[in-house]
């Protein structure tokens, strides 16, 4: 067990260390993306005492619009000190995300420890250290490190510990006897956080609840939801003063507009499809005058009604959703160098594959008996994403903060100390 802990320790130390080489030696001098501007300003409209609004020295965003966005992300990088204009991502927000993802290995490690042991948590730990997408995503000023790390705290802390691993240190690992229930409180706060960072772990609630009360835990789905809505309440109030609309961000009608619309291919945002963007400059032009704020509910009217007008047209991109989600080639990879998406594409399928067959591990260690831990809360978390992207639409920005980390896991049961004897099946050992 305390090898196990040293070799997961090893595999942070590394993952940290190739964040950081990454964005401090590789990444370096790039241009701001549309997003990343927006963050920036928001956090140093924060930092300054301005609110959260976009500060009088922000550039146009020419075609584009600036939204109202959830305060998480900015927050943070107001946390961080951003005070001033950027032309390219400050190198203390790179190593501050570096941080962050590493600590998302080790919440993934102690997931994959909870289910099925500490090999487990190693192989998890090593796969999360050097797997592509995570390691380079600190790099940006995007929100999707932070969101991963948050969410991952909330699995681990519902991850149910019913038949999982006891893991003391100097003891050999024991199935746990009086497993205590997860902090469902805590919990329902980490998931409030990741709903203010990103609006999709909404989706993730009233499956969570549903999971705990199916496990005979109705008080404890009852406290995780109240003290996530308690959590979010007050933005939400904020922005209908402000807004006039309960609401947590102001793009969720643009981003459905985006994925519901007879130009949209089932993948990629307005800057992955030309003929979308023309006509969402269209759209804009027809309601002058309007503020983004302004324009939300119009987005989702429209949307609304050719989906009413052409429900098999809508049915027939809901499958190529679908099918985006899965597998990666659509347009949001497409716009990338070739470098980039050979190595997103291939590590994605690599661990995709692995996670398959540790699914399948994980069902017959539980079918023959052996001990072990259920991580239906971080596979509900990536079903959750799948839901949320099937609204709006597959990205691999969406991707990579849940689902990347539910298949790392579900492989790393592949590498598992469980062992079976001869025909019955029954553990043998760790």
């Amino acid at each position: 067990m305390i090898a196990a802990r040293r070799w997961v320790v090893a595999c942070v130390l590394l993952g940290l260390a190739c964040r950081l080489a990454f964005a401090l030696l590789y990444w370096v001098n790039q241009p701001l993306t549309h997003d990343e501007r927006e963050y920036l300003a928001l956090a140093r409209a924060l930092t300054r005492g301005e609110g959260f609004t976009y500060p009088a020295d922000e550039p146009s965003p020419g075609t584009a619009q600036q939204f109202g966005r959830a305060p998480g992300y900015p927050f943070f990088l107001a946390a961080l000190g951003i005070a001033d204009p950027y032309e390219h991502v400050p190198r203390r927000v790179q190593i501050a995300q570096s941080v962050v993802g590493a600590i998302g290995i080790w919440l993934m490690a102690s997931i994959a420890g909870r289910v099925a042991g500490p090999r487990t948590a190693v192989a998890a730990a090593a796969i999360a250290a050097v797997y592509p997408p995570l390691v380079w995503i600190p790099a940006f000023a995007l929100s999707e490190t932070l969101y991963s790390t948050l969410a991952l705290g909330a699995a681990l802390l519902l991850t149910e510990e019913v038949g999982g691993w006891e893991l003391e240190v100097g003891k050999t690992p024991k199935p746990t006897s009086n497993p205590q229930a997860p902090t469902s409180a805590a919990a329902g706060a980490l998931t409030a956080a990741a709903i203010l960072v990103r609006p999709a772990m909404l989706f993730f609630v009233p499956l969570a609840a549903l999971w705990m009360i199916w496990r005979g835990r109705a008080a404890a789905a009852v406290t995780f939801v109240l003290v996530a809505a308690l959590c979010v309440l007050p933005w939400t109030i904020r922005n209908h003063r402000v807004y006039g609309r309960w609401i947590i961000a102001s793009e969720g009608g643009v981003t459905f507009w985006t994925g519901n619309h007879p130009l949209a291919v089932g993948d990629g945002d307005l800057a992955a499809n030309p003929d979308l963007k023309r006509a969402e400059l269209a759209f804009r032009a027809a309601h002058p005058g309007l503020t983004p704020e302004q324009l939300e509910p119009f987005y989702y009217r429209d949307a609304l009604a050719w989906i009413r007008r052409e429900p098999w047209s809508w049915l027939t991109l809901m499958m190529r959703k679908g099918f985006y989600a899965i597998v990666p080639l659509g347009p949001s990879y497409a716009i990338h160098s070739a470098r980039y998406f050979v190595a997103s594409v291939a590590s994605y399928l690599l661990v995709l594959s692995a996670a398959v067959a540790g699914a399948w591990r994980w069902r017959i260690v539980r079918r023959v008996g052996a001990p072990a831990g259920n991580p239906a809360a971080l596979w509900l978390m990536a079903a959750a994403t799948v839901a949320a992207e099937l609204v709006f639409f597959p990205q691999e920005r969406f991707r990579i903060p849940i689902i990347d980390p539910a298949l790392i896991v579900s492989a790393a049961l592949v590498f598992s100390g469980f062992r079976t004897n001869g025909r019955t099946g029954r553990h043998a050992d760790i």
